[in-house]
């Protein structure tokens, strides 16, 4: 007899794999989204443009995406514990490397490649156990655990400025380094799921066929559009949060108050990921439709921040950024069925991954340079508002082909999902990890 993994338990422990992961999006994706803190401190320090500094979180952006393919490998040979643990010393190292000032260089390193391998392998990890732990509450835990980042995001933005303010930010670098170790605490809870001894004289198991990357699917003219999109997209989104910092700041008010921006647009973001989820449940819209049309709002947003100088109108279009950002998070993942179908979506996801890391890497340097070169932060939102307008129209050509193909085959496919084509649960998750075997 074959040896079998047991059946998801729905509770029980698993939802203290679901605090575990908690904790992990917010010491990882919830650091990430603050470091436009340090921005002006290690700029002053080093005497360097803002293009030069903006590289540092390009590479850590770039370095999660592209640690995604390593991270799911090195989980099939040892286990999401390991490498959740792993990421957690590789990102706590990245930060006490950082602190100790070596030079610009070494924040690449350090804070760039180490802290974003770090997070990638404590990120892709810890979405891959609450996967296993639920069938049936799949969604809300996946919920649970992804609002962490947000939570993490709002708390984080007074206290990493009251850290650079009371130690510099070479302190709060270190200080947050030692938090960061919390990761391999919460990678060792990580308790994978038992599996059932062979019986006695059983053959053992032979191993499981492993897919690898399908490239072919990049032959689909759709999929082209939608990585289009996701490059665009990329450029965009990480922008916004390194430059709301400097650009609140140069509105003269006090110390804390820039921070609070970034607290508005994170409590708003885990709004729009709630709200956004359900309304894409109720299934009032095609799913491209929604995402194309919350990206566009995005888009008109950033183009609207800057035009006010008062501090309260920055907040409160900060928080509409956000509250947009998280709707984008909720679909732009499970869209990725209604382009390529269930069959396809794992191979998808990572292309998906691998393809957006040059609009991450290359989108906050391009913004500084724009800010250096004009004298002006509101260029850094001008830029980050093109590129999500033309990638709101990319997703309108995708959704376009597939309404297209589907006229052509005489069926309305497209008119629904494709996990409830298929007869599966509406409720898929939101945002479903890839399979372990899925990059070998």
């Amino acid at each position: 007899m074959k040896p079998h993994r047991q059946e998801a338990p729905d509770g029980g422990y698993g939802w203290v794999v679901v605090m575990s992961a908690f904790l992990i999006m917010g010491l990882t994706a919830g650091v990430l989204k603050n470091f436009g803190l340090f921005f002006l401190d290690i700029q002053s320090h080093f005497e360097v443009p803002l293009s030069t500094v903006s590289w540092v979180t390009s590479t850590t952006i770039a370095m999660f995406h592209l640690g995604a393919p390593a991270a799911s490998m090195l989980t099939l040979q040892f286990s999401q514990r390991a490498v959740i643990m792993a990421g957690g010393l590789l990102a706590a190292s990245g930060m006490l490397l950082a602190s100790l000032d070596l030079g610009l260089p070494w924040l690449y390193l350090s804070m760039g490649f180490l802290q974003g391998l770090g997070i990638s392998f404590s990120w892709i990890p810890a979405n891959s156990v609450v996967s296993r732990y639920f069938v049936r509450w799949r969604p809300i835990a996946f919920a649970v655990a992804s609002s962490g980042e947000c939570v993490f995001s709002f708390l984080f933005s007074p206290f990493f400025q009251w850290l650079i303010q009371t130690y510099r930010w070479r302190g709060a670098l270190l200080i947050i380094g030692g938090l960061q170790l919390n990761l391999c605490v919460c990678g060792a809870l990580m308790r994978p799921l038992p599996q059932d001894t062979e019986t006695a004289g059983a053959e053992p198991q032979k191993k499981k066929k492993k897919k690898r990357m399908n490239f072919q699917l990049l032959r689909k003219p759709e999929l082209l559009f939608y990585i289009l999109f996701a490059v665009s997209a990329a450029a965009a989104f990480f922008t916004p949060p390194l430059f709301l910092v400097p650009f609140a700041s140069s509105l003269g008010v006090g110390d804390y108050w820039p921070a609070m921006v970034l607290s508005a647009l994170a409590m708003a973001d885990l709004a729009g990921r709630l709200i956004c989820g359900w309304v894409a449940n109720l299934r009032l819209a095609r799913n491209l439709q929604l995402l194309a049309t919350v990206v566009a709002l995005q888009g008109a947003v950033l183009f609207l921040l800057p035009v006010s100088h008062i501090y309260w109108a920055v907040v409160a279009s900060a928080a509409l950024y956000g509250f947009l950002f998280g709707c984008v998070v909720a679909v732009h993942v499970t869209s990725i069925l209604d382009v390529v179908g269930l069959e396809g979506f794992d191979c998808a996801l990572g292309l998906f991954m691998l393809f957006r890391s040059v609009g991450g890497f290359v989108g906050p340097p391009a913004a500084g340079w724009l800010v250096d070169a004009m004298e002006d932060y509101s260029y850094a939102f001008y830029l980050s508002g093109c590129c999500l307008v033309v990638s709101a129209a990319f997703v309108v050509l995708a959704d376009h082909l597939i309404q297209k193909r589907a006229e052509q085959t005489g069926g309305r496919e497209s008119d629904q999902p494709a996990e409830v084509k298929r007869g599966s649960s509406a409720s898929t998750p939101l945002s479903e990890p890839p399979q372990e075997d899925d990059w070998s």
